[in-house]
């Protein structure tokens, strides 16, 4: 018999606005702390973003108590919730920015956004309708190791440069096109974008790759799907999986994704174990005699040192300042 995986990982979003941002920030500080979860959370005038961790009694606990709460009458979280053994954050973060997804578009999702289909419904459409194009609304390194089969892609390092790209894409104008992502957060402002900008029949895989992969198999998503938590990469496909992605230094099939260990780089990328080992976990020459690079670590992640830190006071260097306690 399997042994339940003790941790769940939380993914969600709600486009609900938020008018006292700091005070909210803090409530919601304070719950996650006395709840032991961890993750990253935004709050902003347009409402939340969040993926966190926890003991999944904690977690279901943090979902019931969104989901009451009056500031969100009315709408639907839509979780999408993966099993792990452990939490896949190391600290707590919850801050207020101007945009739960930086974009600059100059969209509002709450008027106008494509259509939202189920994953039952994507998948439909996905394999029987020639018609239907895939536009994938990531960064380069999250699509270079894993995107949906004949999806079309944007060399971009956020949503940011969509603008840049739209002429790629002008000639679909006309064509039935489904825009995807992780989670679906950003797809409701690129949907939106898109038909600001005159494409006829947009519609967005709601709950984006996690929730078809959750509810559907995952099938013809090929490679594995970005994450941003310690995992960097969760599997998707139990269908008909394969590895997309090469090894950045020798081109060998590799899905192995780490951090660069020079810090001035940081670079995610597909790197074998035997090219990470060789190179001390950079990735290049001239990363690996970098002065500040750090010591090799065989999983090819890096993060802030937490010996001076806690969820509820954040680093005891940044105590000193009011929006400290949120880090």
């Amino acid at each position: 018999m399997l042994k339940m995986k003790p941790y769940s990982v939380i993914l969600y979003y709600n486009y609900t606005p938020i008018h006292e941002t700091e005070a909210y920030r803090e409530k919601h500080h304070i719950f996650c702390v006395e709840n032991n979860l961890l993750g990253r959370i935004i709050v902003s005038p347009e409402g939340i973003n969040g993926t966190v961790s926890g003991i999944t009694q904690d977690c279901k606990k943090y979902m019931v108590w969104l989901e009451n709460d009056p500031l969100f009458a009315g709408t639907n979280f839509d979780f999408k919730v993966e099993l792990h053994n452990e939490h896949t954050f190391a600290k707590l973060h919850v801050r207020v920015k101007e945009e739960i997804v930086n974009s600059d578009l100059g969209v509002n999702p709450r008027l106008r956004t494509g259509k939202h289909l189920e994953p039952a419904d994507f998948k439909e459409l996905y394999h029987n309708d020639p018609e239907v194009v895939l536009i994938d609304m990531r960064s380069s390194y999250e699509h270079n190791v894993g995107k949906f089969k004949g999806a079309i892609t944007f060399d971009m390092e956020n949503l940011r440069e969509l603008p840049d790209h739209i002429q790629e894409i002008a000639h679909l104008k006309n064509k039935k096109v489904i825009t995807y992502c992780t989670g679906g957060i950003k797809c409701e402002k690129a949907s939106a974008y898109l038909l600001e900008r005159g494409f006829e029949n947009v519609y967005q895989l709601h709950g984006g790759i996690i929730k078809y992969g959750l509810e559907e198999g995952g099938q013809d998503f090929e490679g594995k799907c970005y994450v941003f938590d310690t995992r960097l990469m969760t599997d998707v496909n139990v269908v008909n999986p394969v590895v997309i992605s090469k090894c950045h230094l020798c081109q060998i099939s590799s899905d192995y994704m780490v951090n660069c260990a020079n810090p001035t780089c940081n670079a995610h990328l597909a790197i074998c174990p035997s090219c990470l080992e060789k190179m001390a976990g950079t990735c290049s020459d001239k990363c690996k005699n970098h002065p500040l690079k750090r010591l090799y670590n065989p999983d090819g992640l890096y993060t802030r040192k937490t010996e001076n830190y806690s969820p509820q006071f954040g680093f005891k260097s940044r105590q000193k300042t009011k929006t400290a306690r949120s880090f």
